[in-house]
């Protein structure tokens, strides 16, 4: 499971480099400045959360509480709901994507909290 959660994060890692240098090079002339920068805040918490899957997943390499594992999914499934509801909102305009956003922000919440808890299992 650390293999895969480890091959998760890269995969989310490419995508972010792809989806930013796109959003960069293919789509600033054709997206409002205010659609910009939703797009840029997607690619932002994305990179972010990314980085938080492969905390855990060394967490869990080191230690193996599998509370890490459960908050490295978590982080995923807020990737996908944040990040990528704003990513479609972004192109299409439409707020019935946008009003998905929170879910995932709640989604990364509880992910940090999971992985605090899983920290206070590692050390306590």
């Amino acid at each position: 499971m650390m293999k895969l959660i480890l091959m998760i994060g890269a995969i989310s890692g490419f995508i972010t480099v792809a989806l930013g240098a796109f959003g960069a090079h293919g789509l600033e002339s054709k997206l409002t400045e205010k659609m910009m920068q939703t797009w840029e805040k997607a690619v932002q918490y994305q990179m972010f959360h990314t980085t938080a899957i492969f905390i855990a997943a060394i967490l869990l390499v080191v230690s193996e509480v599998t509370t890490f594992q459960t908050s490295a999914w978590v982080f995923l499934i807020g990737i996908i709901l944040f990040s990528g509801s704003l990513y479609v909102y972004s192109l299409t305009g439409a707020k019935t994507f946008a009003m998905i956003t929170p879910l995932g922000g709640v989604a990364f919440l509880i992910g940090w909290v999971i992985l605090a808890y899983g920290v206070t299992k590692m050390v306590g």
